[in-house]
């Protein structure tokens, strides 16, 4: 796990017919929440960006993944000493400082409260001497359920 299971809040009186999305809140004490560029720079409000966060409920890294850890967990350029865990997760700040989430920068998805990277889903099938090719796509059904599925070719 890359942190804490929250490093927001944010409390729900009332959801208007209108909205589209709730808030992920604000941080939450001892963590904080930037929104950066591609460069690592700080978003202006309304911009997206992927959601960073540093604080007391970051982990070190991710156990015997080096590579993973060196990509995800970076240095925090506006606290030294710190790191930043970078989510992956895209968002934008509101006018009121609340962040809307606004989807993923990769193709992970959450399925049942499940996080799944189709990516390694598509090189495991691949690794199959039959598959030439493959392609998977999470599918969100009209009763709320989701689905994952996979298009492969096979090898002639």
């Amino acid at each position: 796990t890359e942190g804490t299971v929250f490093a927001t809040a944010h409390v729900v009186h009332d959801i208007p017919d209108s909205i589209s999305s709730l808030p992920i809140g604000k941080p939450i004490s001892n963590a904080s929440v930037y929104i950066l560029n591609g460069q690592n720079q700080l978003q202006p409000f309304g911009a997206v960006g992927e959601l960073c966060i540093s604080g007391m409920g970051v982990s070190k890294g991710y156990l015997n993944r080096h590579d993973l850890t060196k990509q995800t967990f970076i240095p925090n350029p506006f606290k030294p000493g710190e790191t930043l865990y970078r989510t992956g997760d895209l968002a934008r700040w509101l006018p009121d400082g609340t962040i809307e989430y606004a989807g993923r920068i990769d193709d992970q998805v959450k399925i049942r409260g499940h996080r799944i990277e189709l990516e390694e889903i598509e090189k495991q099938l691949q690794e199959y001497p039959g598959v030439k090719d493959a392609v998977v796509v999470a599918d969100r059904h009209e009763s709320g359920d989701a689905s994952i599925n996979a298009y492969l070719v096979n090898r002639t």
